[in-house]
């Protein structure tokens, strides 16, 4: 492992690596959460991203009803300002799609992903200091991309050429929050982040796994999620 970093100087390099990289068409918009909403995520991980934790959930990228508006990864509205206590000043980003705009805590849309991840946090753990005291949640990938159309364009269908300065990025700020933090388990939201992780990890005295992404894209995530995700942490070896 690197020498440790604090979560915030991790942030910090992560902001400076992707701020130079450029992504063409179909892409016209990207986002940036941790630059426009940072106050969310300066709230979320000063508050629950401190000290060890015994397990890293890692997700892919922001969802455009999610973190692009909290800045909190998988930040569903209601989960961020009622259950975890966020009230952060969200800005707007320079350019966005009119389909796809960041209207902050203020938004009326529900990411249904980060309701069913937090809403499990919440019913199986109380109160967000019992289970962030041993799990933390953060997303691979900063930033959003939107196409012309509107359409959300996911990191692994970017080319090549955009995907390879981009990851490089993302792999050193798993390993250093994976540093900071310290987990036995690193454990990606889904394939892709499944994937990556263990790529970014590989020769690192730590266990790395997946659980089913909660997407209602997903067919299996619409029959009984949580039981399904309980069941992958339990066959990780992660107690519940």
């Amino acid at each position: 492992m690197p020498s440790q970093l604090s979560h915030n100087a991790i942030i910090d390099r992560l902001v400076s690596d992707v701020s130079g990289l450029t992504f063409g068409p179909p892409v016209v918009h990207v986002y940036n959460p941790l630059v426009y909403a940072r106050n969310g995520y300066d709230q979320y991980a000063g508050r629950f991203g401190t000290g060890s934790k015994e397990v890293l959930f890692v997700g892919m990228n922001p969802g455009p009803w999610g973190m692009t508006q909290t800045g909190v990864p998988f930040g569903e509205i209601e989960a961020v300002t009622q259950w975890m206590g966020i009230d952060a000043r969200i800005s707007i980003p320079e350019t966005t799609h009119p389909k796809r705009p960041v209207e902050g805590l203020h938004c009326r849309r529900r990411e249904i992903s980060g309701k069913r991840l937090w809403g499990w946090a919440r019913q199986r753990f109380g109160p967000p200091d019992v289970f962030f005291s041993r799990f933390f949640v953060a997303n691979y990938c900063p930033l959003m991309f939107v196409e012309s159309g509107g359409r959300n364009r996911t990191p692994d269908k970017l080319p090549a050429a955009e995907r390879k300065p981009l990851f490089e990025a993302c792999n050193r700020a798993i390993r250093g929050l994976a540093n900071s933090l310290k987990p036995s388990f690193v454990v990606g939201i889904g394939n892709f982040s499944a994937n990556r992780i263990r790529l970014a990890l590989n020769g690192e005295p730590i266990t790395t796994g997946r659980i089913t992404h909660p997407s209602p894209a997903n067919p299996k995530a619409n029959k009984g999620w949580e039981v399904l995700i309980e069941a992958e942490l339990e066959e990780l070896g992660i107690r519940l």
